[in-house]
């Protein structure tokens, strides 16, 4: 380690993730929180912490698995429906929905300022979004979201930079990645990864059929994703995030490493 990558960690340390009373999930659509940190949810949910989930796209293109004859209307309340399921079933009670259509069909000053909206009148301490760095990652909706929230993360406490988006200022003190490939913090979920797999796999069923392929992959993945976080947090299973502190997010280059 590099002495400026020892005085970074000592000067600005890793927020420690359940430090903080009120977290902000961003979900580019439905289901993309309980896959990316559904069990970290819940966990927080449980030990009296304030969550807020916010989807921002309305889901009405992911028709692959839903029940056949749905008008893209239709798909769209269904999907509001299993969210609201999904929510109650990890314990959050505040769920919002931006209602911009899925498949990126929207301009991005809708979603910042959409984004920004909640997050001035919700004052998250802590935000959760998609890494838009991700090198795999294609989905615009999850790379636009994750950069909007990227963005706003920083310039949340400034009341003159919200006041232009139409928002208030927001106390927000950290930014943690899900579906990230560079995790540097890591929530231990043994005991909570059971209600992520029913908020996914009981609720999402127009994404998740019983039975289906896509269902068994995925919960293939989860499990094996939750062990590996799990090892890496001294835990039977884990979440890991990449996450970082205002001061991390302008003029420490080193804390993107």
């Amino acid at each position: 380690m590099s002495l400026t990558r020892l005085a970074l960690a000592f000067a600005a340390p890793t927020p420690k993730i359940e430090s903080f009373q009120r977290y902000l999930f961003i979900g580019p659509h439905p289901d993309d929180i309980e896959i990316g940190a559904g069990a970290t949810a819940a966990k927080l949910a449980s030990s009296g912490k304030d969550i807020c989930f916010l989807i921002c796209t309305d889901g009405r293109y992911g028709d692959g698995c839903a029940p056949k004859g749905l008008s893209r209307e239709d798909l769209v309340e269904l999907r509001k429906e299993e969210s609201r399921k999904s929510a109650q079933v990890l314990g959050v009670r505040d769920l919002r929905f931006l209602g911009l259509s899925d498949g990126g069909f929207y301009e991005d000053v809708e979603l910042l300022e959409g984004i920004a909206t909640v997050m001035g009148e919700f004052k998250p301490d802590c935000v959760f979004a998609p890494d838009p760095w991700v090198s795999s990652e294609c989905h615009a909706d999850h790379l636009r979201c994750g950069q909007a929230a990227r963005q706003l993360s920083c310039f949340a406490p400034y009341a003159g930079i919200m006041e232009r988006l139409g928002a208030s200022e927001a106390p927000v003190k950290a930014l943690c990645y899900y579906m990230t490939a560079k995790p540097t913090a890591y929530v231990k979920t043994s005991g909570f990864t059971e209600k992520q797999f029913q908020a996914i796999f009981g609720c999402h069923l127009s994404q998740f059929p019983k039975g289906s392929d896509e269902a068994k992959s995925i919960a293939l993945y989860l499990k094996l994703r939750s062990a590996d976080m799990g090892l890496r947090c001294l835990s039977t299973a884990g979440e890991g995030f990449r996450a970082l502190g205002q001061i991390h997010m302008h003029c420490l280059p080193e804390a993107g490493k």
